[in-house]
């Protein structure tokens, strides 16, 4: 019966956007209208427009972003910088700001990195250490050694173990997911959940309102508080009133009695683990850290947690060895990060770009979506170009065809400059990962798209000789054997083909 109503809800929540989008062009319209009567209105809007161009360039953004608007401005002279005061600022809220801001100055102490760690990386390769001192000193996560991984090829592999972990805890779960649905995946994790608050553990959940909006019912935080679980919808989405959501919640972090943790890019849905069929076989990734590395995503959570629910005076109490007595087992090195549009830096592409920049034999790609800047297009270009063997590889089932048209259309330079590209062919592939020279990976939530490099709260992380870049390697390699290999006589499109992805390159920033 809830369902049907919420479908109910859903279907009615589409026709009231509709109808918003109606009163939005009749809006523009009567505007239009209006300044061909009036010269001091029409002066008017041309002098915001104007003042608009000169305030994007001025603020510095990505120069892809800038033109994006200056253009949509020139074409639209009167009321694009009128439209772009309304929703052309990607940054956050004020509110959101101040709060996180607040949060993690209050904590930063907490994440101090040890300086033996990274002369043990200087020993080891000076261009490692300093990925590691960048990642470090610019989102404050440090570097580890005492770490050991699992890797998981498919959501089908992680989804047991993730469960298997859950009934071990025996102090707190803390849980953060972009996409959530009712189904079989979440509805099992939700039985262990309850199961453990009732128990008397600390579990938190906390899961975007908008990624999860037409999935779950409305006030579905407040039905897990009333099981027993702490919850938090990030950034509630509020019709009429939100224009523009842009920052996302976008990671996928679950960690338990603060020495284990899961993440990369597996949401809480069944398509995810293949138990429900959407876009073909359903190719995602993810891992499993156990050790001192877990600290970084602890800190993670409760740094989101606390910024708008306080409730921990410190961190201190949910440290890995905290609750396990035993030395942890050491395996190379594991730095997990965040990434957010807090701050005017891109700590995920720079990842991105350094490992591209430092590659010397090969860097395997796997990506759902390549929409790209230019500096990104660049390296990826120059890394094929000095010899090194560069691989993506992209969904061959398209979760949404306009966006996979965009990303077919980076295809033609990045072939000609020496690149291999490669299309999942079994469905979609939902996985996010890089591996080099079989030392270096990283894998995490974070897309090789605007939205996930610029504005979504995002997490990764980066692995140096540890044995999961074998594992992630060896996937790469069996996944290119099942993909189709993409030629340059595959992107040609025609004359209309061509024009119509020159327009969605045109508005990629904005999308």
């Amino acid at each position: 019966m809830l369902r049907k109503i919420f479908k109910l809800l859903t279907s009615r929540l589409v026709f009231f956007g509709f109808l918003l989008l109606i009163q939005l062009i009749w809006l523009l319209t009567f505007l239009t209208r209006l300044t061909t009567y009036s010269t001091a209105i029409s002066v008017l809007f041309t002098l915001v427009s104007l003042l608009a161009v000169l305030w994007i360039v001025r603020r510095g953004e990505n120069p892809a972003y800038q033109m994006a608007w200056v253009i949509f401005i020139l074409v639209f002279p009167l009321l694009g910088g009128l439209f772009y005061l309304l929703v052309g600022n990607k940054q956050p809220s004020k509110n959101m700001r101040r709060r996180l801001e607040t949060e993690q100055s209050r904590t930063r102490e907490a994440l101090a990195q040890e300086e033996a760690v990274l002369k043990e990386a200087q020993r080891l390769d000076a261009r490692v250490k300093g990925q590691f001192a960048y990642v470090s000193n610019t989102c404050g996560f440090p570097v580890y050694q005492n770490t050991k991984a699992c890797y998981f090829k498919l959501g089908d592999e992680l989804f047991p173990r993730l469960l298997e972990e859950l009934k071990k805890a025996e102090h707190f779960i803390f849980m953060e997911y972009f996409i959530v649905e009712e189904g079989r995946m979440w509805n099992s994790i939700l039985e262990v959940l309850e199961e453990k608050a009732r128990a008397g553990l600390d579990v938190r959940f906390i899961y975007d309102d908008l990624g999860s909006v037409s999935l779950l019912p409305p006030g579905y935080d407040r039905q897990l508080e009333a099981r027993g679980i702490r919850c938090m919808a990030f950034n509630p989405f509020v019709p009429l009133w939100s224009l523009v959501m842009n920052n996302r919640d976008h990671r996928k972090i679950t960690v338990i009695d603060g020495h284990t943790a899961f993440s990369g890019g597996v949401n809480l849905a069944d398509e995810y683990i293949n138990e429900k069929e959407r876009f073909g076989r359903w190719k995602d990734t993810g891992f499993m850290l156990k050790g001192e590395a877990v600290w970084n995503y602890t800190v993670m959570f409760l740094q989101m947690w606390n910024a708008f629910r306080k409730t921990d005076a410190a961190y201190e109490a949910f440290r890995p060895e905290c609750y396990h007595q035993e030395p942890f087992l050491s395996d190379g090195f594991v730095q997990p990060y965040g990434d957010s549009p807090l701050d005017e830096e891109i700590v995920a592409e720079n990842v991105y770009l350094n490992i591209l920049n430092q590659a010397r034999d090969y860097v395997y790609i796997f990506t759902p979506y390549l929409i790209v800047d230019h500096e990104m297009e660049t390296a990826l270009c120059l890394a094929a170009k000095r010899g090194v063997d560069v691989r993506i590889v992209t969904p061959g089932i398209p979760d949404k065809k306009v966006v996979f048209q965009l990303t077919r259309s980076y295809y033609p330079s990045l072939l000609k400059a020496g690149a291999r590209i490669y299309e999942y062919t079994p469905g979609f592939l939902h996985a996010k990962s890089y591996v080099c020279d079989d030392e270096t990976a990283v894998v995490g939530t974070i897309n090789m798209d605007f939205r996930s490099l610029y504005l979504h709260f995002e997490c990764g992380t980066l692995f140096y000789r540890n044995s999961i870049v074998k594992d992630v390697k060896e996937d790469c390699l069996k996944t290119i054997a099942e993909s189709r290999e993409i030629q340059l006589k595959d992107t040609r499109q025609g004359f209309f083909g061509s024009l119509f992805c020159a327009v969605l390159r045109l508005l990629a920033p904005l999308m």
